[in-house]
């Protein structure tokens, strides 16, 4: 091993593949088939607690990482949970339990939500990330760890 190898940390641009699975071992997002993705350590593009699991990490590792809800897309919040009117929807609309819509926010960006449960003339959409409150494993296989190129001023 390269004495001067770099590991994963901050001013470190990375390159990998990577895979997120559900306890169950079902696939949430993978690259491993398509292109590695790459991003620069606090950029944004990863969540902090997927960001702080790799740190340490050099060129080569393959690890399998839990990453438990608060490090992760965190836990429900009940206030995420949204009643509306059955007269709010489109008659066509499927409002079964577990049928994800999109709703536009006030800024007019798409907004997915889950019907949680419909009782009488009420519907309870869930708006919670759907990962909330999951065991997530992120499984890795680094590319490349890299000086961050100097940011463009």
């Amino acid at each position: 091993m390269n004495a001067h190898q770099l590991s994963i940390g901050p001013d470190t641009q990375v390159t990998l593949h990577f895979a997120i699975e559900l306890e169950d071992g079902s696939l949430v997002d993978s690259t491993f088939d398509k292109t590695p993705a790459t991003f620069i350590v606090g950029d944004g593009n990863l969540l902090p607690g997927f960001e702080q699991a790799l740190f340490g990490l050099t060129q080569g590792a393959e690890e399998r990482l839990l990453i438990k809800p608060e490090h992760g897309f965190g836990q429900p919040n009940p206030d995420n949970v949204q009643r509306m009117r059955v007269d709010d929807f489109d008659s066509e609309t499927d409002l079964s339990p577990g049928m994800m819509l999109s709703f536009a926010d006030a800024n007019g960006s798409e907004l997915p939500g889950v019907i949680d449960r419909v009782e009488g003339d009420q519907v309870y959409v869930d708006f919670n990330h759907p990962l909330a409150g999951r065991d997530l494993f992120f499984k890795v296989s680094i590319l490349a760890v890299n000086p961050a190129p100097e940011a463009i001023q």
